[in-house]
């Protein structure tokens, strides 16, 4: 997601230290990490190109035990907590959700 630049501050406190902790107590919840997305410079075709994006600039990937952690009870509450849902919330855009699951090894 993006950040409205006046909260910026805000958001990433909020995010690290009210949602990050809470959502980490969810049962199925192993692991959280955020990035931020950087500059991308590659070599593509034999040509060195910076490659533009209008991705988000903050993510968060969430390890789950499964999809259903995301609609039960245990990880509603915690997503309403603190001041995230009044104060950050509604000064993020360009969200984005999407479920990723990992494919089974190829190895021989």
């Amino acid at each position: 997601m993006d950040v409205d630049p006046d909260r910026e501050d805000l958001f990433n406190e909020v995010y690290d230290r009210e949602h990050v902790p809470s959502l980490t107590q969810v049962p199925g919840v192993s692991s959280i990490a955020r990035y931020e997305r950087g500059e991308l410079t590659m070599s593509i075709g034999g040509e060195v190109r910076r490659i533009e994006s209008a991705a988000p600039r903050y993510y968060a990937v969430y390890g789950l035990r499964g999809p259903e952690v995301l609609t039960g009870d245990a990880w509603a509450r915690p997503v309403e907590l603190g001041r995230w849902p009044s104060e950050v919330r509604p000064f993020t855009r360009n969200r984005q959700h999407i479920l990723l699951r990992r494919l089974p090894s190829q190895r021989a």
